[in-house]
């Protein structure tokens, strides 16, 4: 018995013929294809016929800043380029236009391990509205590194799908999907890092206080994953990035040494948020317990006190200071009430630049 074959099968469209169906079939249409033998395979087409190529068990490699991992794996120039097109693209949507469809034809696994809902509304909304399919994977749906190895996780998406987007605990994990995946990956969130939230930070400084460079960003609460991209970002592009956060909560080490040895910005970690906030452009924060800290929340909150933004804070920030928060918020924990609805709070507009970033961000990855 001839052994079966795999690969994929390359039709030249003149030897396609399209015509009304038959009466059995009447109004539909029919793709009239030439007969294939599965059992003698032809060569490579010469002159029009039918090519099939059988594919390999290992992937082409692709190139490395297809990924989208980290913030600093970008020059400076790069990383504007990628904020210049998100308001550009953003633009275009927001006038209603929905003829730009560069995603058409292309489909993308989203990897959830850890529920969201701004990423998953933000990446499927925008990758859709371009033209594309975005399919949702919970966390019971793959169970990485339990159920399947990440690593056969990466291959197999791989060749079903243009892009993978992943949001998962490990960022060993985000690091083992690009290892092994030979289309994009993009960092939708990991405990080390979050990418992409940075960016649609930066988008919406740009919209807001008119610039990135040159501007005081005062982060106060955890040195957690939000605090790691502000300092990759600060590796990169020039402006003065303060930590404050309670003793025994301060960031990777290693990261603020990566951020001070750039040389890029001024890098300041703190455990006086009221000397901290003075003069800045932006006063930050984020929960004190992430996802998967939530039986360390009554301890975190005793820790944390003389932490949390509120008015008073503000005020000692200055007038020109606006208030972002990467969402969800535990109104009345690490932010009041009433700063997150005052006027200079901003953090809706940051939620809705999540999506404009992403796209921007798979625009890239995408080479397009």
């Amino acid at each position: 018995m001839a052994a079966a074959v795999s690969g994929h099968c390359v039709l030249p469209t003149n030897k396609l013929s399209l015509s009304s169906s038959s009466s059995s079939f009447s109004g539909n249409v029919l793709v009239r294809l030439p007969q294939l033998s599965l059992f003698s395979p032809p060569s490579r087409a010469i002159g029009g016929k039918i090519s099939c190529q059988s594919s390999s068990v290992t992937s082409s490699p692709k190139p490395q800043w297809n990924d989208f991992l980290h913030i600093d794996d970008f020059d400076k120039a790069t990383i504007m380029k990628m904020l210049d097109r998100a308001a550009e693209v953003k633009a275009l949507l927001k006038s209603g236009e929905r003829v730009y469809l560069p995603f058409k034809g292309k489909t993308m696994a989203m990897i959830f391990a850890k529920p969201s809902m701004r990423t998953r509304v933000s990446f499927e909304t925008g990758f859709f509205l371009l033209g594309g399919h975005a399919i949702y994977l919970g966390p019971d749906d793959i169970q990485m590194g339990k159920r399947e190895e990440t690593r056969d996780v990466a291959r197999v998406l791989s060749r079903y799908n243009d892009v993978i987007m992943a949001r998962v605990f490990a960022h060993q994990d985000i690091l083992d999907l690009a290892k092994y995946s030979s289309v994009p990956v993009i960092n939708g969130l990991t405990d080390y890092n979050h990418p992409c939230q940075i960016m649609a930070d930066a988008l919406t400084m740009i919209e807001h206080v008119g610039q990135l460079e040159g501007t005081k960003v005062v982060y106060v609460g955890d040195g957690n994953n939000i605090v790691h991209s502000w300092l990759l970002l600060a590796s990169v592009v020039p402006f003065h990035f303060v930590c404050a956060c309670p003793k025994g909560f301060e960031p990777d080490q290693k990261t603020v040494e990566k951020a001070r040895r750039a040389g890029i910005s001024k890098i300041e970690i703190t455990n006086d948020p009221k000397e901290a906030v003075r003069g800045a452009d932006v006063v930050y924060s984020d929960v004190w317990a992430s996802m998967g800290q939530k039986e360390e929340a009554a301890h975190r909150r005793q820790v944390f006190q003389g932490f949390q933004v509120d008015e008073q804070l503000m005020k000692l920030a200055g007038p020109r200071a606006y208030f972002m928060h990467c969402l969800p918020a535990e109104r009345g924990v690490e932010v009041t009430d009433a700063v997150i609805e005052a006027p200079n709070s901003i953090v809706f507009a940051q939620a809705e630049n999540r999506m404009h970033a992403q796209n921007a961000i798979m625009l890239h990855a995408l080479g397009l």
